[in-house]
């Protein structure tokens, strides 16, 4: 089946000549017909001017011209990338019809390499969240179980690389984005070191330029290593050229150059602030056995101080006082999953402590720190922030360094894709991924199984409302796909993508790895 065929794959044999690229096109404009109705990821097709290019990049082949390393290969842009004649609205009904006339250097690449663009996919409003749905495109669901979301805010892209309708996606990563959809789904993904790629794809004055505490990432999701590994090379290649972002000239190593054998992995299955399902749980440690076999060490190792980081993360989201989303949605209603941000932030602050010290009588002691973190500060206290973020990066590189490590395995997210709605209560959950967002440090998910007869048993909650969701997540989460989250120091993105890779190997060919849904 085409469309079960990875971008690697594909470009092999379009380059043979045993597939054409209109026939590849085809096969999955096809098959997002066929699943976009239950999905909605897809929510910009192109399939006209994917078309026209399929049969234009046959005649470059047939004249014998060099191809490129993706030629006929079809992909999918999320939506907040620019891509010519479309409209970038993150969501809100306020920039529809915010239409580019001209892309950026990821997208252009790909054009460039032989990829044919589908089309765009779905998003949260605002990119504020981990689910996708906004009042532009609608809700987009998980290809696993419709019931479930396949996270966000790279949602869209996830679910249609998942379900076979694109080989490669560009997805963005500011918080998890890119990573907990590829777990929700079933795909791999990579948030690279904060800085490696440009930004030069985002639309400017859009949302948050100028907030450089942590940087937003773009990263490609797809459904084998090799292909993250490819796109990846392609995107250091352009971004190292794109001046406005100043990216560092740090070489691209090949992960084919570095042997798992001999390697030393840390290894953690909780951060000490919220717990993980058993099946995240043993999806880690069956990692952890897999590259003990391969050769590697593998020990355990302190999480980075997960509420040191949520602190962090909140308070750099915050801190012009939710200004830019406030812009961006122009008096609109926020969905749920993001109204509770906006409200946290414009909070008026005599308020602040009132309320929190409310939610703790109430047992809401996750909503009570958010609230307490969420605030406009001052230039003074954004610069102290600053500060502490550079010792926290030193600190984690201080304890790689301890322990001698080269890489970290640990969860994602602390549950199986979430249920729709669910993320407005489960922030401390997705905390596994968006401290190396603050860190910095180059992360990626490779999905390895799904959960288990038993794993599915809701833990035992008590008042707060993310132990209370968290239990409602885990019950029939049966057969959803589990990832692995992937970790090394900064600029060492080939070590992670080593490891993804031979993860992936090892578990590929075991009867509960994650295969194309929607079969």
């Amino acid at each position: 089946m085409i469309t079960g065929l990875d971008a690697s794959e594909l470009a092999k044999r379009i380059r043979r000549g045993d597939l054409s690229a209109v026939d590849v096109t085809e096969a999955h404009i096809g098959r997002i017909e066929e699943t976009n109705p239950q999905l909605n990821a897809v929510v910009i097709p192109l399939f006209d001017e994917a078309r026209d290019q399929a049969a234009a990049a046959d005649e470059v082949q047939q004249r014998g011209d060099e191809l490129g390393p993706l030629h006929g290969v079809p992909v999918t842009i999320k939506e907040q990338f620019r891509v010519a004649g479309t409209q970038t609205t993150l969501g809100a009904t306020s920039k529809v019809g915010n239409v580019s006339n001209d892309e950026g250097p990821l997208v252009t690449k790909l054009r460039d390499t032989g990829a044919i663009i589908l089309g765009k996919t779905n998003i949260i409003q605002t990119l504020a969240g981990w689910e996708s749905d906004n009042p532009v495109y609608g809700r987009s669901n998980n290809p696993w179980n419709p019931d479930r979301t396949p996270g966000g805010s790279s949602g869209g892209e996830a679910a249609v690389v998942a379900a076979g309708g694109s080989a490669l996606g560009l997805a963005g990563d500011f918080g998890g984005s890119t990573r907990l959809p590829a777990h929700f789904c079933g795909v791999h993904g990579l948030k690279p070191t904060s800085g490696r790629l440009t930004n030069s794809d985002f639309p400017p004055g859009l949302l948050g330029n100028g907030q450089e505490l942590f940087i937003p990432q773009p990263g490609p999701i797809a459904r084998s290593v090799a292909d993250v590994t490819l796109a990846m090379r392609l995107f250091v290649e352009t971004s190292q050229q794109a001046m406005p972002d100043l990216v560092p000239p740090v070489p691209w190593t090949d992960p084919d150059r570095v042997q798992v054998a001999g390697l030393r992995i840390g290894m953690y299955t909780d951060n000490g602030d919220f717990p993980v399902a058993a099946s995240i749980r043993r999806a880690v440690e069956d990692a952890a056995a897999a590259l003990r076999a391969m050769g590697a060490e593998v020990e355990p190792v302190a999480p980075p101080d997960a509420e040191e980081g949520i602190r962090l993360f909140l308070r750099a989201a915050s801190a012009g006082g939710a200004g830019d989303y406030l812009r961006l949605l122009d008096g609109e209603k926020p969905i749920p999953q993001v109204a509770g941000l906006i409200r946290g932030v414009t909070m008026p602050a005599p308020m602040r402590p009132v309320v929190a010290k409310l939610m703790e009588t109430r047992g809401q002691h996750q909503v009570a720190r958010q609230i307490r973190n969420l605030q406009r500060v001052s230039t003074e206290e954004y610069f102290r922030l600053v500060e502490a973020r550079n010792r926290y990066q030193a600190d984690f590189t201080r304890s790689l360094d301890d322990g001698r490590f080269d890489a970290v395995i640990c969860p994602p997210v602390a549950l199986p894709a979430f249920t729709h709605g669910a993320s407005e209560h489960l922030f401390p959950a997705v905390a596994y991924a968006f401290v190396y967002n603050v860190l910095g440090a180059p992360a990626g998910v490779v999905s390895i199984t799904r959960v288990r007869e038993g794993e599915d048993t809701p833990r035992k909650a008590g008042k707060d409302m993310a132990d209370v969701t968290a239990a409602q997540v885990e019950a029939g989460s049966l057969g959803l796909p589990l990832g692995v989250q992937v970790v090394a120091r900064h600029w060492h993105d080939h070590i992670v993508l080593a490891v993804m890779a031979s993860l992936e190997q090892h578990f590929r060919e075991l009867p509960d790895y994650p295969r194309l849904p929607m079969e």
